[in-house]
């Protein structure tokens, strides 16, 4: 039985090395075979490129909404789309200097601004679109 032994672990010594061997020819096949493969990808990259070639404004965004008076008394009283609204209440929030100074995200309402947010002294950026829309018709 020791006997026996012995061979199964010469026999298995000498397996691995002719695995060893083995292994090392088919890993330069697979290089091989893996460059062909990136020239098809690099094909492809430009077709994907012209089907996205101009995208068309979702016209809801640029219909016109009359602002609330409360939200009129930050960006002004004409209907304007929401882009226009969004973007006046950013240029309000950095010529006033609202954005907090840690948390970049995070908006210091000043009186006007909380009347529009509902009251909150704080609200984030992404808050503040949800809030922004409430006042809009």
């Amino acid at each position: 039985m020791a006997t026996a032994k012995k061979a199964a672990k010469k026999s298995a010594a000498k397996k691995p090395a002719a695995k060893k061997s083995a292994a090392k020819k088919p890993a330069a096949k697979k290089s091989a075979a893996k460059k062909p493969a990136a020239k098809k990808s690099a094909a492809k990259k430009p077709a994907a490129k012209k089907s996205t070639a101009k995208r068309k404004p979702n016209a809801a965004f640029m219909k016109a909404m009359t602002p609330s008076t409360t939200l009129a008394a930050v960006v002004g009283g004409m209907p304007m789309p929401r882009t226009e609204v969004t973007k006046k209440i950013w240029d309000y929030i950095k010529k006033n200097k609202l954005q907090d100074a840690v948390n970049r995200r995070l908006i210091n309402a000043d009186e006007k601004l909380k009347a529009v947010f509902g009251g909150k002294g704080k609200v984030s950026m992404f808050e503040m679109t949800k809030l922004v829309s409430n006042h809009l018709k």
